[in-house]
């Protein structure tokens, strides 16, 4: 709707009856199957494996279970807060996709899926944190907010108020709360989706750190003396060029006796020259 389907990278995946599949079609799906497999745990009495797959900081940072980095987001309990995210995803996601290309977006919805685990295990340092089930569609409405702002979404809101609105309403709960976890990872996912849009679109810039490298000591080397001319048996390239001259003019018969000895010098310099 939005975007320009430039190259392969922004075009659909496949087409399934005619319907366009793209990837954040396929991360849909697979949280859908997420919630189904979580729903038949659950009412088998197997709820309890959830815990092995969400996130726990303290676990984590006390037992090392470095793959609830990539497991918490498989717990997903049935809820309308999944559906509204799944909706967002398939519609922002796909729109984001379109204009920047499927590798740029899967590594920006790859960053926002590791972005909250990162979080907790540094804010779980003060206290534990446990998340599951998160899948990182309000940033993807920040980010599309981002890249179209005067687009009119619900009730003819264009998409940057209702980012502001949004943004405005769950810093003032998490402040009302207390919740200093939910605030931080609210505003850094505002900010990674706000930047990533920006950076891909050329508009910013990251700042280079040049590491400063220790420059090798210099050490001056004593010239070869040179010889004297008369040890070499070579004249000044002066004094045989106005030879040459003399002769171009006047003939071999103008030079002197002892500029003929010059000019044989340097003949005979020129010619061990010629043998080294």
């Amino acid at each position: 709707m939005f975007g320009n389907e430039y190259s392969e990278e922004q075009r659909p995946i496949t087409y399934l009856r005619g319907y366009p599949i793209h990837a954040a079609t396929l991360i849909v799906a697979t949280y859908v199957v997420t919630l189904l497999a979580t729903t038949l745990l659950m009412s088998a009495g197997l709820g309890g494996l959830g815990a092995s797959l969400i996130f726990d900081s303290e676990t984590v940072l006390r037992g090392g279970q470095v793959w609830r980095f990539l497991s918490y987001g498989l717990w997903n309990p049935p809820s309308l807060g999944f559906v509204v995210d799944m909706f967002m995803i398939v519609w922002f996601g796909r729109e984001l996709e379109r204009f920047f290309g499927r590798r740029t977006f899967l590594k920006f919805y790859a960053a926002l899926y590791l972005l909250q685990p990162l979080l907790y295990t540094l804010l779980g340092l003060l206290r534990p944190i446990q998340i599951g089930g998160e899948t990182g569609a309000f940033a993807l409405f920040i980010a599309f907010a981002t890249l179209y702002p005067n687009v009119a979404l619900l009730f003819n809101i264009l998409a940057k108020w209702l980012a502001a609105i949004l943004v405005g309403i769950y810093t003032l709960i998490a402040l009302a709360a207390q919740d200093v976890v939910a605030l931080v990872t609210l505003w850094a996912a505002v900010g990674l989706a706000y930047g990533w849009v920006r950076y891909a679109q050329g508009r910013l810039t990251l700042p280079k750190i040049r590491f400063a490298s220790r420059q090798p000591k210099l050490r001056v080397l004593p010239s070869p003396k040179a010889a004297p001319p008369s040890e070499l048996g070579d004249e000044p390239d002066t004094e045989v060029d106005a030879l040459l001259d003399k002769i171009a003019q006047s003939g071999m018969a103008s030079l002197t006796a002892q500029e003929r000895a010059r000019l044989e010098k340097a003949r005979e310099a020129l010619m061990r020259k010629e043998q080294r």
